[in-house]
């Protein structure tokens, strides 16, 4: 089965499901997109589904380079609740990703800068390619 979001790929193959950043324009930077996609797939995976481990990489030269610039410059005009929206929403993910019910595995290759960092510190093991 292929799931294919916008900034998200999720492929299974038997008990692996295989789970991309697919930004790699960007070198796989977070913005708002790509944070709700990896949120909802996180909160949709349950331990009594077919899925027994995740791994994780990113499309292209690089696993994640953290935030996305062109995002964050939109921020500077953002309000203190706008702020904290984003913030929880960034938690959201992280949380999300840390409770699945089964084991995340990073595939490392390029950088992981910032928050890339934080999902391959959340990974159960990574494997560097």
């Amino acid at each position: 089965m292929k799931v294919r979001w916008m900034s998200l790929q999720v492929q299974s193959a038997g008990p692996v499901v295989y789970v991309t950043l697919n930004r790699p324009e960007v070198r796989n930077a977070f913005n708002e997109e790509l944070i709700a996609e990896l949120t909802a797939w996180a909160e949709s995976v349950t331990a009594t589904g077919g899925a027994r481990v995740a791994v994780l990489s990113g499309a292209g030269k690089v696993f994640c380079a953290g935030a996305d610039l062109t995002w964050m410059s939109k921020m500077v005009a953002y309000t203190r609740d706008e702020n904290v929206r984003d913030a929880r929403a960034l938690s959201r993910m992280f949380d999300a990703l840390d409770r699945l019910p089964i084991p995340l595995i990073g595939r490392l290759h390029g950088a992981a800068l910032g928050g890339g960092c934080g999902l391959i510190a959340g990974c159960a093991s990574f494997i560097p390619s």
